[in-house]
């Protein structure tokens, strides 16, 4: 049974089972990302390039290199009703939230709007916090209707007394006119406001792991650096790539990251040994209900 002195975990485990098993107020700090019910499969395939005179692809001073494809990572986002899956797991949030906690839920166009309506309902609408738009510009562009490059982040405290922000933690922005400030300011950089410009992570960038769903560093970072203190618990119960719990240690919280999808247990084990931590990893099978 999990408890506030327990280590890092990861479970891989139906999502609902293990959050039965934590205690009322526990936690203070929830970002869940899941599944945005699009109807489709979502899958990414991992590549690398190798040198070969027979390669196709030309890159730096004419050498000639070939495709090898790798892992193809993926998960079904279909469900036949979304909200009857997503419902019992965020009223088990709000029963896991700490009186002074938040909850960040990420979804895109197809269910924020379901969302609001149901969360206000959840938490009380004088409990909404904000609507945070991470605006992106990368992937197809449709020329018959604006593009969709936007995801909603809706954020949800437990009690409107008692939440903790911390602003001056957040890491700064640039002004998008500099020249309008005072040069002190301009040094400085902004703080964020409830529209975020940050890219997707990028295809050929470090930080990418192939995972599908896998989201940028610096969103889990300002979310964490936001809601919560040095050594706080942060859970995300539909963990995937694991960048919640990256973000949470580099933060030092500690934190807790479930799924059900072994593919996505294995991504998080590969980004935490790479930085030689070691968190509990275990299974459903320790949080059976009895």
């Amino acid at each position: 049974m999990w408890d506030s002195n327990s280590n890092d975990l990861i479970v891989e485990s139906d999502n609902l089972l293990f959050l039965k098993t934590l205690p009322d107020n526990s936690i203070p700090l929830i970002y869940i990302d899941p599944p945005f019910n699009t109807h489709k499969t979502q899958s990414r395939q991992i590549t690398k390039m190798k040198k070969s005179d027979s390669g196709t692809h030309i890159g730096f001073k004419g050498e000639k290199y070939e495709v090898i494809k790798m892992m193809c990572y993926q998960y079904n986002d279909i469900f036949e009703d979304f909200w009857e899956f997503l419902e019992p797991r965020i009223q088990e949030a709000w029963r896991i939230l700490s009186d002074e906690g938040t909850l960040y839920l990420h979804l895109d166009y197809h269910e924020a709007h379901y969302a609001k309506v149901f969360l206000d309902a959840l938490f009380g609408p004088e409990c909404f916090l904000n609507e945070i738009i991470w605006a992106y510009d990368y992937g197809a562009k449709s020329k018959r209707k604006w593009p969709a490059k936007h995801d909603t982040i809706l954020v949800y405290v437990k009690d409107l007394t008692k939440y903790y922000f911390n602003s001056d933690a957040v890491d700064r922005e640039p002004y998008m006119a500099p020249g309008l400030v005072t040069v002190e300011k301009a040094s400085k950089g902004k703080l964020p406001t409830d529209v975020w410009w940050y890219t997707i992570v990028s295809p050929t960038g470090t930080e990418k792991t192939g995972y599908p769903t896998q989201k940028p560093l610096g969103i889990l970072r300002r979310i964490i650096q936001a809601s919560s203190k040095q050594y706080d618990w942060v859970l995300d119960f539909f963990a995937g790539s694991g960048t919640t719990g990256i973000a949470a240690y580099m933060l030092e919280r500690k934190f807790i990251l479930v799924d059900n999808n072994p593919q996505a247990i294995t991504v998080m084990k590969q980004r935490f040994d790479a930085l030689n931590v070691y968190p509990h990893i275990t299974d459903s099978t320790a949080y059976a209900l009895h």
